[in-house]
């Protein structure tokens, strides 16, 4: 039982220490920016030695993929929201403002843009972030096309690309938000406007 407890007692600090890391590693990212940051910059802001660091992440990279990783947990929710039974149009209009908010967040902005160019580079970042985007994708499809059986949108072509479009609308709408400090609130009202005349029932 002393030896289980210990066990237990040990996960427990790793699993903290690891997520002391990460929280370092971003805030890091978000001062610095990725390349600009060292390992030692992260230990350094984790309060760890660079060995300890090494034990729980081989190398920067690593640390990028974990983040990249944890990025699909913050998706979650929202997946959660599109599936709700509710009528189409209410669900698209509650995920479009909370969506938009989360990404507006200005470290989310800064984090999805260091994620994005270093997964233009790296194969397995990128399938990460294509990966949590093709699960949206696919989640905001299934709603649309819900909403087309029932009446509450029209017919559409293809509902991919309409989703494809609608999340690359909420993703340029929160960087102009953080670029231009121009509050998210002044900017969604136009974006619902815009997505809900586009697939209102003709």
């Amino acid at each position: 039982m002393t030896e289980i407890s210990a066990a237990t007692a040990r996960d427990i600090a790793t699993a903290k220490r690891r997520d002391q890391i990460l929280e370092a590693a971003v805030i890091c990212f978000l001062e610095q920016g990725y390349h600009q940051t060292g390992v030692r910059d992260i230990a350094a802001r984790a309060g760890v030695s660079l060995g300890n660091l090494y034990n729980h992440f081989p190398s920067k990279h690593d640390v990028l993929v974990e983040i990249a990783r944890l990025e699909r947990k913050d998706v979650d929710p929202f997946l959660e929201m599109l599936m709700k039974p509710s009528p189409a149009a209410k669900v698209l209009d509650k995920f479009l403002g909370a969506y938009a908010k989360y990404l507006s967040a200005p470290e989310n902005v800064i984090l999805s843009l260091e994620i994005t160019s270093e997964a233009i580079r790296q194969p397995d970042i990128a399938k990460l972030f294509l990966d949590t985007r093709a699960h949206l994708i696919a989640t905001l499809t299934t709603l649309i096309e819900r909403g087309v059986v029932e009446g509450d949108f029209r017919s559409v072509p293809n509902a991919v690309q309409v989703s494809q479009l609608i999340v690359e609308i909420l993703e340029s709408s929160a960087e102009r938000s953080v670029f231009s400090k121009t509050p998210m609130r002044k900017i969604i009202g136009s974006v619902k406007d815009f997505v809900s005349a586009s697939l209102r029932p003709q």
